[in-house]
């Protein structure tokens, strides 16, 4: 059960068969269609990831529609999602330093020296005696 602003929106998922005939017979309809299951799964979301759930989305909406063809469209969108598992700042990437970032700040800890300061009390103290 969701609370406060996580509505609970009703999803009607079509098979793939119901989908196909309703692009090919109703392509506003199905437009309409996916645009609601996309907002619907959003919203389900934790809050904390519905802004950049929305950005993707917007960003992969920008790509459908600059493609010349559906074809385009698709091989750009995989090529976005090979980038983020793969590419440069993508998943595998991060993992992968993630390790050695620990191991660096180990090494680090351990070279690093502690100069000890003398508290401002314990010099006032001391002038005094």
């Amino acid at each position: 059960m969701m609370t406060g602003d996580m509505k609970e929106k009703r999803i009607t998922i079509l098979d793939f068969d119901q989908a196909v005939h309703v692009a090919r017979t109703d392509p506003e309809g199905f437009e309409r269609y996916r645009q609601h299951v996309i907002e619907a799964l959003i919203a389900r979301a934790p809050e904390r990831n519905r802004e950049h759930l929305r950005r993707l989305q917007w960003r992969i909406d920008q790509e459908r529609e600059r493609a010349s063809n559906p074809i385009a469209a698709c091989l750009k969108l995989y090529r976005m999602m090979m980038d983020a598992y793969a590419g440069e700042h993508g998943l595998l990437d991060t993992l992968n330093n993630a390790h050695r970032s620990r191991r660096n700040n180990r090494n680090l800890r351990r070279k690093a020296e502690v100069i000890p300061f003398a508290s401002p009390l314990a010099s006032k103290q001391h002038s005094e005696t």
